[in-house]
């Protein structure tokens, strides 16, 4: 397993770089400090999670639940993904948009409440953004073009990935229409953005290899001067 994934958010909501959590210590993760819930985390036992929101300012949702607890509350129980997402599809229409990609290092599942149906994955290369999965977005595209390159080699080093995700050229063709307008479409265009007040906060890379051993490295960014701190955590399943 192969995951990459960047956390885009307004720089001023307050997080806590990756680590296991006090009060729940199975589970290793950043966390969002506002509504204590997480956008990526994986567990001892192997479970991961992770979501994106997706963007339609057309129907947002006042006063919705938080979409962060969807990832965390995957990780606290020891029900089966698809089990998982055949509760979250009962009450999905509550939140305002978004994709949720979750199972174990064998067998991983995505729903997003906009399409409301639930996929199991495959073998294969996908890449997510705050549209349905593969939607063909610039940056999913680029995404997945420079991931097939890495998985060829022999050996994979977070490192690779991690400069896949930093990626922060725009895009000039081929963006999409969420609401937002051209102007803000093109600063949302590429993998890892930057803007006054929003944009990349961390990069998070995990792998697992054929000895079951999973490896989690994330990487936070200052939000003025985009110096970084890297953190590692290694866990035998």
């Amino acid at each position: 397993m192969v995951v990459g994934a960047n956390r885009d958010e307004f720089y001023e909501r307050p997080t806590a770089a990756a680590n296991f959590w006090d009060d729940l210590p199975d589970i290793l993760g950043g966390r969002d400090l506002t509504a204590c819930g997480t956008w990526m985390a994986v567990n001892k036992s192997g479970k991961v999670s992770m979501l994106t929101n997706y963007r339609d300012l057309s129907s947002l949702k006042d006063n919705a639940p938080s979409r962060g607890n969807l990832v965390a509350d995957f990780l606290k129980t020891e029900i089966t993904a698809k089990g998982y997402l055949e509760k979250v599809q009962l009450s999905g229409q509550a939140y305002n948009g978004f994709n949720l990609v979750l199972g174990d290092i064998d067998d991983l599942w995505y729903y997003s409440n906009h399409e409301d149906k639930i996929y199991q994955l495959g073998s294969g290369v996908y890449g997510l953004s705050n549209a349905l999965l593969n939607t063909s977005w610039p940056k999913v595209e680029k995404g997945k073009s420079k991931l097939e390159l890495v998985l060829d080699k022999e050996v994979i080093d977070p490192e690779y990935i991690m400069d896949i995700l930093y990626d922060d050229v725009k895009s000039e063709a081929g963006l999409p229409d969420t609401g937002v307008g051209e102007e803000m479409e093109k600063m949302l265009s590429p993998m890892f953005i930057k803007s006054e007040k929003y944009g990349s906060r961390c990069s998070t890379v995990i792998l697992v290899d054929k000895d079951n051993k999973m490896t989690f490295t994330e990487r936070v960014f200052d939000t003025k001067t985009f110096e970084s701190t890297t953190s590692h955590f290694e866990l035998q399943l």
